[in-house]
């Protein structure tokens, strides 16, 4: 979109979520959020989504929705890059609602990682998940007991269909002694990878960040079992900030959180980075541009964290159904409309 001169509206949204997601940043039975209709005056639309996550930044759904109201419903095109680096959802959200939602026609299809419940029940769900066909299940930990989830990974272990791999995300909830005794287990055992097992509190003073920081690189190079940054990577900066000291483990990166996704994903893959696309549990307009980023990637492909839906109780906000493999023509066909049509 060329124009000087836009129609930018925005609808809020607080949407419960089909069932309550439990991670160690607690119980989460909603997702809250901005979508964005922007307009030319060649009538050409496209929509983005700001939908911060607790828990991973200090951005807020208020603060984003002030911005709009104080930008207005017509609006120079320039304005839109003055808004405060503090709002990298929103600027995101803003970039993503000009850019055309192409799709490239390769690969045909991405594996996907299905997302497990916490806790002991996902033995079970992963039986259901291994019969229709997944290989690559997502399990939330550091959430109960260390000493239960320990026994219960094992149980899990047990269950893997022939060839499954297990990715465990820990959200950063455990201390040193703890994670070191996961990795320890997890150096025998089929776990693709771990994320984010110790991090610093949004908004944290800057030395508890670096002995987070610290402490994770030394379990990277401690354990053989790949870590992955997840909570660290709040935002482009965050990425910049590790791939100048060399990570060597994956970046987990929820692009709906990303002020300028276009340019972190040039350096990652001009770096060779080992990167999962994975959902913010947003809605089907913040995925849809998310996994049209996806494949574009041009490096090694891991299987997507998009193994979530269906999420919420209104459907048309949800992307494509959960399925071992996400076809592109799945993707390219979200109607991104019918999402903002929703809300009215």
């Amino acid at each position: 979109m060329s124009t000087a001169r836009l129609r930018l509206q925005h609808r809020r949204y607080l949407l419960p979520f089909r069932a309550p997601v439990r991670t160690a940043h607690g119980v989460w039975t909603h997702r809250e959020g901005l979508l964005l209709r922007i307009e030319d005056d060649a009538g050409r639309c496209g929509w983005g989504e700001c939908s911060p996550l607790p828990g991973w930044t200090t951005e807020t759904v208020d603060a984003g929705a002030e911005a709009l109201r104080e930008l207005g419903e017509w609006v120079e095109e320039r304005a839109l890059s003055r808004l405060p680096a503090g709002l990298a959802c929103l600027r995101g959200a803003l970039a993503a609602a000009r850019e055309p939602l192409v799709v490239p026609p390769e690969p045909a299809a991405l594996g996907v990682a299905a997302l497990l419940p916490a806790g002991r029940e996902a033995s079970a769900r992963l039986s259901g998940l291994a019969e229709a066909g997944f290989r690559v299940f997502k399990w939330k930990v550091g959430v109960g007991d260390a000493a239960d989830e320990l026994g219960w990974l094992d149980e899990l272990c047990g269950r893997l269909p022939p060839g499954g791999r297990l990715r465990l995300d820990a959200n950063g909830a455990w201390e040193r002694r703890v994670a070191e005794r996961w990795l320890e287990r997890c150096a025998e055992r089929p776990v693709e990878l771990v994320e984010q097992p110790v991090a610093a509190s949004p908004g944290s003073a800057e030395r508890e960040r670096r002995r987070a920081d610290d402490l994770l690189r030394g379990l990277a190079g401690a354990f053989p079992t790949p870590l992955a940054l997840d909570e660290s990577l709040a935002g482009d900066g965050d990425v910049a900030r590790w791939l100048g000291e060399g990570w060597p483990g994956f970046f987990v990166l929820k692009l709906s959180l990303h002020a300028a996704p276009e340019e972190t994903l040039a350096a990652l893959a001009r770096a060779g980075a080992r990167v999962v696309f994975s959902s913010a549990l947003e809605t089907r307009v913040g995925a849809a541009h998310a996994l049209r980023r996806a494949w574009a990637w041009p490096g090694e492909r891991h299987a997507l964290g998009f193994g979530v839906w269906p999420l919420f109780a209104a459907r048309a906000l949800d992307g494509p159904v959960a399925a071992p493999f996400l076809r592109r023509e799945d993707v390219a066909a979200l109607d991104l409309e019918e999402a903002w049509n929703a809300l009215a």
